[in-house]
């Protein structure tokens, strides 16, 4: 089984951001395109990102950006079923943590993915709490 690995919208930030960590999420995309590694993003996560698109630029550009990644080595994860929704709940109660973080939290578990991120002031209780790898940009 490859291993797999999922974005936080802060992963992707950074990457189209080119911030500090992008490019250890360019090799990540790199090994996707080769078949070694599955990457992926929870569309409530890419939803945030589209979000932050349309903020800094405008909603043409942000256009540009979803229809790149749906066109990228990226899994958009559109479905969601009964344990990610439960989870997600959980997390997000237990946690105090946004909707998002909690989606891409409940959907590395689901999946059994590494979640690649930089947010250490939100990961890093539930990295000493729960049974989930992260994969740190930074």
């Amino acid at each position: 089984m490859k291993n797999k690995y999922i974005l936080d919208a802060c992963a992707l930030i950074a990457l189209l951001n080119r911030e500090s960590g992008y490019e250890e999420i360019n090799h990540l995309l790199l090994k996707a395109e080769l078949g070694e590694i599955s990457v992926c993003i929870n569309l409530v996560n890419l939803l945030e990102v589209y979000y932050d698109r349309i903020k800094i630029s405008n909603l043409e550009r942000a256009d540009i950006f979803l229809e790149t990644i749906y066109n990228s080595s990226i899994e958009i994860l559109e479905q969601q079923n009964k344990e990610i929704v439960r989870n997600a709940g959980r997390l997000k109660a237990n946690y105090k943590m946004s909707l998002a973080d909690s989606f891409v939290l409940s959907t590395a578990i689901y999946r059994q993915a590494v979640v690649v991120t930089a947010d250490h002031h939100e990961f890093d209780k539930i990295e000493q709490n729960e049974d989930i790898s992260f994969l740190w940009i930074r």
